[in-house]
């Protein structure tokens, strides 16, 4: 497979070369959850949507635990081919696997065991809560088919190729649609052929359009000089490399739980304001992801670039990549926030005819627009030290801006201010730029003092 050239080519042609296919492929993953809010929302109940949205957290934390892993093998892999080192990359992978095999396992036992009790404690509504439990206990069970399919694609970013998880993401939209009214309805082309499966439908057409995904990917890879160096016994546990990994993808992964615990705090004080709220505080939330694909995309373009190049000890390129990459993210993240502002009732429309929780999105949206161009300022500094090979950092600064910076912005408007669900947002917002301004000024004198 031809692959670009991660530390000779130009950076904006290399941002234009990883990004873009990577922001495509991510629009269709986030149109893919858009469209299971949709279904589940028109074709099912306003209940199970937002029994749909209530999930995020904990849908999050497999998420975030295979994001983890993802960037630790994309950064290690990244380094090793960037130092010649292609069959110390190919055992990286393998190792990977293995420890996603081992992980999807406990996190379906701990999930099926514990899940409901969690979901409980976001909202009590004994509806909601069989409906998120029916949902999430298919995507507990299918853990590891979603953590082996994040794995093969960062072995594949880590080359530089995005191209063919693109790919996969297109093609598993339009499977999407297909299958989730003939698994919700039990019907096709209006002939009953198996008993209606509601909501727990929309969960088993993720995980099989997921485990496609993961076969094609591992012919793809099957292409590349990561196969060409492969021994049987890669595939067996080796506690160094299995070390190495953890080293990178544990603080990673932890981060992003952050996101899930954050998520976990805002739909708490959501909660306070009724399931309209719920609603349209998740569907706008899942509408909002659509619009941060570029920024995405570019992340992901910075932790490959950043990561050869630290191989290759080019380290001039680190800094240049950071400072492009702001830039860029920037100049992106202002237009995509007029857009958003200007878009946000009529997104809401597409899930909901019901005022209020279209009241309830739309005010969230059209307020943290104005937060939309400090994005780039946590997005790119977590890439470039992912890409340096340290994602402690990135878990601190996690841990701040999704845990301790809520609890603290919101209990105080709520107790001093107004407890008010529009109040809340704009806290939040106005926090977020003075914590992205300071961020982006530390991991700046951060990079220059470690190159």
């Amino acid at each position: 497979m031809k692959r670009i050239n991660l530390i000779e080519d130009n950076i904006y042609n290399l941002f234009w070369k990883i990004a873009l296919p990577s922001s495509i492929g991510t629009i269709f993953q986030n149109l893919y959850s858009l469209v299971d809010a949709i279904f589940a929302g028109r074709m099912i109940s306003e209940t199970a949507l937002a029994a749909i949205g209530q999930t995020f957290p904990i849908y999050f934390i497999i998420i975030a635990v295979g994001i983890g892993l993802s960037i630790a093998t994309t950064s290690i892999i990244a380094n090793a081919i960037g130092a010649k080192k292609i069959s110390k990359a190919s055992q990286i992978f393998c190792q990977s696997l293995v420890i996603a095999c081992f992980v999807g396992i406990i996190i379906s036992v701990f999930g099926i065991s514990f899940g409901p009790s969690i979901l409980n404690s976001i909202n009590n509504d004994q509806e909601t809560l069989k409906l998120s439990s029916d949902y999430m206990k298919i995507i507990y069970l299918g853990s590891v088919v979603i953590l082996l399919l994040m794995i093969s694609n960062s072995c594949l970013a880590a080359l530089g190729d995005t191209k063919s998880y693109r790919n996969v993401l297109i093609f598993s939209f339009f499977l999407n649609i297909i299958l989730n009214p003939i698994l919700i309805s039990g019907k096709f082309f209006g002939y009953e052929v198996f008993d209606p499966l509601g909501i727990s439908g929309i969960a088993i057409a993720t995980i099989f359009s997921q485990f496609i995904g993961f076969l094609y990917l591992l012919y793809r890879i099957s292409k590349t000089e990561i196969y060409s160096h492969f021994n049987n016994k890669y595939l067996l546990p080796k506690l160094r490399e299995i070390t190495e990994i953890s080293i990178q993808g544990i603080p990673a992964s932890i981060g992003l739980m952050m996101i899930a615990l954050g998520s976990y705090i805002l739909l708490y004080f959501v909660s306070y304001y009724g399931n309209d709220a719920i609603a349209g505080f998740a569907s706008a939330g899942r509408y909002e992801q659509l619009l941060f694909l570029p920024l995405l995309g570019l992340s992901t373009a910075v932790t490959s670039i950043v990561g050869q190049n630290l191989g290759a000890n080019k380290t001039h390129r680190i800094l240049e990549t950071y400072t492009k990459a702001i830039k860029t993210g920037v100049i992106i993240l202002t237009v995509v926030a007029f857009f958003l502002f200007f878009s946000a009732e009529l997104s809401m429309r597409l899930f909901t005819d019901d005022k209020e929780v279209i009241f309830y999105g739309s005010m969230y949206l059209k307020i943290w627009a104005f937060g939309f161009p400090a994005f780039p300022l946590f997005f790119i500094p977590n890439a470039t030290f992912q890409g340096l090979k340290m994602a402690i950092i990135v878990m601190y600064m996690a841990i701040l801006r999704f845990v301790l910076t809520p609890i603290i912005v919101v209990t105080i408007i709520n107790n001093f201010i107004k407890e008010d669900y529009i109040y809340m947002f704009i806290g939040l917002t106005a926090i977020h730029w003075v914590v992205g301004v300071i961020y982006y000024r530390y991991s700046l004198y951060k990079i220059k003092k470690l190159i």
